[in-house]
C-alpha cells in the first residue's frame, strides 16, 4: 500500500453522467476475471492478479487521457474520513476499505503486489481452496487498512494498493504451512525458499523500515508499512480456523510449489472424487466419438485409474473433439489435481467425468 497526494475534492454528488460510466467500467474490469474464474472453475488467485492488472491499465488510461475524474479521489482510503465525526458515519465512504486495494500508484507498485499474490497465492489456494483463500485475502486487505487508519487517524493523504492483502497471503501461509517451499525472489536469488523464511524476511524488513522512520534515521516515506504489518498479522491470526476442512490438513508435510512433491491429502481427495468413465456425454447425445477421438477414449478408460494418466488422456481428448451440444471447444480444467472436460462456451453443456 502506498500513500499519494491529490489536489481536487471530488465527491459522489459532484459526478456527472459520464463519470458514472467510468465507475461502471472500473467495476466491470475488476469483476470480469472473477466471473470467468467462477464460470470455468479456474484459479481465484490468478483471477485476482488479472483483476489488479486490468484495473491498473484502466486507471492509467483514465488519468493519462483525463477521462472524467481520477479514480483515486473516490476509491482510495483516507483515514481522516473515518475518524472525523462529520463524515465517519457516511455510508458512501465504506467502499474505500475494499476499492483502495484495486488502485495503485504506478505499474511498479502493482507488479510488486501481484508478484507476491501469484507466487505465494497460487500454492496457498491449492492448500486452502478458492473460497477460503479469498476470505483470507479480503481479511488481510481489511486488516491492513484498519492498521493504517489506526496508526494515522488524522491523515488526509489517500492510501492505495493491495499490499496489505499480499502480506496477508504470506501471513496465512506462515500460520498454516510454514515449511512449504515456493519459488520466490529473495536475497537476489530466485529459488524455492521455505515460507517461514520468506515471511520473516519480508516482515522483518517492514518492521525495520517502520523503526527507521520513527527513530528519524530515515526520511519520509510514501509506503504504508503499517498496512503491510497489519495485513500480515490479522491474516496470520485467522488463517488456521479458516483453513480447517480445506483440501490440505494444517501443518501437513511440506511441499515444493511447481510439482516437485504434492500434498498427499490433495491427491487422496482428487482420487476419491474421480468420476466414472463408463458413460460419456457424446454417447448420451447420440453423437458417439469417431476415429482418433474414439481411440483416445478407449485408452482413457483402460488407463485412467491414476491421476496423471487420466489427466494426460483427458487433455488429449479435449484437443480432438468438440462439445456434443454446441460443437464448441472442449477445455481440460485441472483443479486440485482433478482434471475435467468442460465446454468452452457453457459449462452446463458438458462437465465430465
Amino acid at each position: 500500500m502506498a500513500s499519494i497526494s491529490i489536489d481536487d475534492d471530488v465527491t459522489w454528488s459532484s459526478l456527472e453522467s459520464s463519470d458514472y460510466i467510468v465507475v461502471l467500467v472500473l467495476i466491470a474490469v475488476a469483476l470480469w476475471p472473477y466471473v470467468s474464474a467462477i464460470r470455468y472453475k479456474t484459479s481465484i488467485s490468478l483471477a485476482t492478479v488479472l483483476s489488479l492488472l486490468l484495473v491498473m491499465f484502466t486507471q492509467f488510461a483514465i488519468e493519462t487521457f483525463e477521462i472524467g475524474f481520477y479514480p483515486v479521489h473516490l476509491f482510495s482510503l483516507i483515514p481522516a474520513i473515518f475518524t472525523d465525526p462529520s463524515t465517519s458515519g457516511d455510508l458512501f465512504h465504506f467502499h474505500r476499505f475494499v476499492t483502495a486495494a484495486w488502485l495503485h500508484a504506478d505499474f511498479v507498485h502493482v507488479l510488486g503486489n501481484v508478484l507476491v499474490i501469484a507466487l505465494a497465492g497460487v500454492p496457498l489456494e491449492q492448500r486452502m481452496g478458492p473460497k477460503r483463500w479469498f476470505a483470507v485475502y479480503l481479511i488481510g486487505l481489511l486488516g491492513g487498512n484498519l492498521a493504517w487508519i489506526g496508526s494515522h487517524p488524522d491523515s488526509s493523504v489517500p492510501a492505495i494498493g493491495a499490499s496489505g492483502a499480499a502480506f496477508g497471503i504470506l501471513g496465512a501461509y506462515m500460520a498454516c504451512w510454514p515449511e512449504d517451499k515456493i519459488e520466490f525472489p529473495l536475497l537476489f536469488l530466485i529459488r524455492a525458499w521455505p515460507v517461514w523464511l520468506i515471511a520473516f524476511f519480508r516482515l522483518g524488513l517492514e518492521v525495520f523500515q517502520i523503526y527507521s522512520i520513527q527513530s528519524g534515521t530515515a526520511g519520509e516515506s510514501n509506503v504504508a508499512h503499517m498496512a503491510h504489518v497489519g495485513g500480515f498479522f490479522i491474516a496470520y491470526l485467522v488463517a488456521r480456523p479458516i483453513a480447517k476442512g480445506g483440501p490440505s490438513e494444517l501443518f501437513e508435510g511440506a511441499t515444493i510449489a511447481g510439482g516437485f512433491s504434492q500434498s498427499s491429502s490433495i491427491r487422496r481427495r482428487a482420487k476419491e472424487s474421480m468420476g466414472g468413465l463408463e458413460s460419456d456425454p457424446w454417447e448420451r447425445a447420440d453423437k458417439p466419438l469417431q476415429g482418433r477421438a474414439a481411440r483416445i477414449l478407449v485408452k482413457l478408460r483402460a488407463e485412467g485409474d491414476e491421476l496423471e494418466t487420466r489427466r494426460a488422456w483427458l487433455e488429449e481428448l479435449a484437443e480432438n473433439t468438440v462439445c456434443p451440444i454446441c460443437n464448441g471447444e472442449i477445455i481440460a480444467i485441472v483443479e486440485n489435481e482433478s482434471c475435467t472436460l468442460r465446454c468452452g462456451i457453457s459449462p452446463a453443456h458438458i462437465e465430465w467425468p
